[in-house]
């Protein structure tokens, strides 16, 4: 199709697509609770710049290869057949370190993927702890609406340390083990004990790179495949704690920065204790509302009272660790973590059912496919929890004593009874990790366009408070409020078209829209 008959086309679906969302102020009642009121929404219209218009690449200095079979094998045989009608093609680019006592030096390897043929590079990142960014937008590009991908490839990369982008192993397996399987009933000196030994041992293992590792120099990253993309500026979609990548990139360069969308950004407050209280609340908000959806579904292999089968095979496991058939066994907070990681992804809620319900009858294998990629290094992949630690640890600049993390952890398990101990160990994770030397970085940036944020109702990675909190902080922020469960928004017809009439049209929805369930 010619591009301006394409053009006039989308243009056309606009009404249609903003018909099935409305604005205004959600009257739903809260569904998580957290101490103090909610953020307020922004009631004007912030001053920013236009929305820049769309430019295909001057010219891309990036050595593509197609990996169609390879990234098949990756998807997996659900994902690779819904993805079966498009190309990839993947390269690696090579950016700066810049840690801390090395500004400007160093050099660091990031791995990109792209995924269709549309003329205009959008950029995908994704969460730090989860699937890498290339694989991410492979599945990402298979879901959207095919209108936006005669507009758009999608070029995934891989944070730095995590995926193929020199990633991150630092980590000794049984302090790995210690860190995520703790049981969260028992203390949490044996955790600390762990952290200290990561910390060690990943300041030997990586040198120089182990302060490099942050979402600050990651947003760096962003502008080199933008250079080397061949754009004067970047659009890009992150996804959760990959979000804050996208923002930090508009705040460090806002004269680079394209069409951005921000779907679930995570809570920008310094407090760790009061993000991971929300995490906490947000997560048994989605367990609830997936027992909902299995009391209501016949095939459901589990009774009408799901939050208790969690916490029944929690214990269960605390006396008997459940076998996975593969030399290993899950203990409570094994099982605990990988109830969060399926959670997450709604996608897989059917899949999450039958694991829990075959745990109960003592076969773990199916629940420890959901936490083994944090945990397990394959031939493959590496685990993915040094990475995700160091980027964390990096990020922050929470470090508590001893006596601080217990109380926190003790106020977190009275807040919340199911999720909120097993979270609270993340704090002693960061500990004895080095402390930043540098500011941290601020979200907003005067000047900078229009940019998307996304929030969900009941999202257990980041709660929509959080994501509000973050949206106040950039001065061009525009909210779409999606009223569903599940740790991002893109996945809703509503949200997907609106993202499209965004990204494609240049239509900035307006800030408040709904978008139902």
């Amino acid at each position: 199709m010619p591009r301006r008959a394409r053009r006039l086309t989308l243009a056309a679906l606009v009404p249609l697509i903003l018909a099935g969302c409305t604005a205004g102020p959600s009257t739903r009642p809260p569904v998580v609770e957290n101490d103090g009121p909610a953020p307020s929404e922004k009631t004007t219209t912030p001053s920013q710049a236009p929305l820049p218009e769309l430019a295909e690449p001057r010219g891309s200095a990036i050595d593509w290869s197609d990996c169609g079979a390879e990234t098949q094998q990756r998807l997996g045989a659900d994902g690779g057949e819904a993805g079966g009608s498009l190309s990839y093609s993947c390269a690696r680019i090579t950016t700066t370190l810049d840690a801390p006592d090395l500004p400007r030096r160093g050099i660091k390897r990031i791995a990109v993927l792209k995924a269709g043929t549309g003329p205009v590079p959008l950029v995908v990142v994704n969460d730090v702890d989860g699937e890498p960014g290339t694989l991410y937008a492979a599945k990402l590009a298979a879901t959207l609406p095919p209108e936006l991908l005669e507009t758009f490839s999608l070029v995934g990369m891989d944070r730095r340390g995590t995926g193929q982008s020199d990633p991150a192993r630092c980590i000794p397996s049984d302090v790995r083990a210690t860190l995520l399987g703790h049981d969260p009933a028992a203390g949490l000196e044996p955790v600390l004990d762990a952290a200290r030994t990561a910390g060690q041992q990943c300041a030997i293992n990586l040198e120089d790179e182990q302060g490099a590792l942050d979402s600050w120099r990651a947003a760096g990253d962003l502008d080199e495949l933008r250079d080397q993309l061949g754009v004067a500026r970047l659009n890009a979609i992150g996804h959760g704690e990959g979000s804050n990548v996208v923002a930090l990139f508009g705040a460090r360069y806002p004269g680079r920065a394209g069409r951005l969308v921000l779907d679930g950004v995570p809570d920008p407050s310094a407090d760790r204790a009061a993000v991971l209280d929300g995490m906490a609340g947000g997560a048994e908000a989605t367990l609830d509302a997936f027992g909902e959806q299995c009391a209501t579904d016949p095939g459901c292999p589990l009774g009408g009272d799901v939050r208790g089968d969690v916490t029944a095979l929690a214990e269960q496991a605390r006396r008997s660790p459940v076998p996975t058939g593969r030399g290993t066994a899950l203990g409570p907070g094994l099982v605990l973590r990988a109830v969060l990681a399926g959670l997450a992804d709604r996608n897989r809620w059917g899949e999450l059912a039958g694991a829990l319900a075959a745990a109960k009858s003592g076969d773990g294998a199916k629940l420890s496919a959901f936490v083994e990629p944090m945990l397990v290094e394959t031939e493959y992949a590496a685990a993915r929890l040094d990475g995700s630690l160091a980027t964390q640890c990096n990020d922050t600049v929470t470090r508590l004593p001893a006596d601080q993390l217990a109380k926190a952890a003790k106020d977190l398990d009275a807040r919340h009874p199911v999720f909120g101990a097993v979270l609270a160990q993340e704090l002693a994770w960061c500990s004895p990790w080095p402390s930043r030397r540098e500011p941290v970085p601020q979200l907003g940036a005067p000047g900078a366009p229009p940019i998307l944020v996304i929030s969900t109702a009941v999202d257990p990675v980041t709660p929509e408070r959080g994501t509000i909190r973050a949206a106040e902080r950039l001065p061009s922020a525009v909210r779409v409020a999606w009223q569903g469960t599940g740790h991002g928004a893109l996945g809703s017809p509503c949200v997907a078209q609106a993202t499209q009439a965004f990204l494609v049209n240049g239509t900035v929805p307006r800030d408040g829209t709904l978008c139902p369930a």
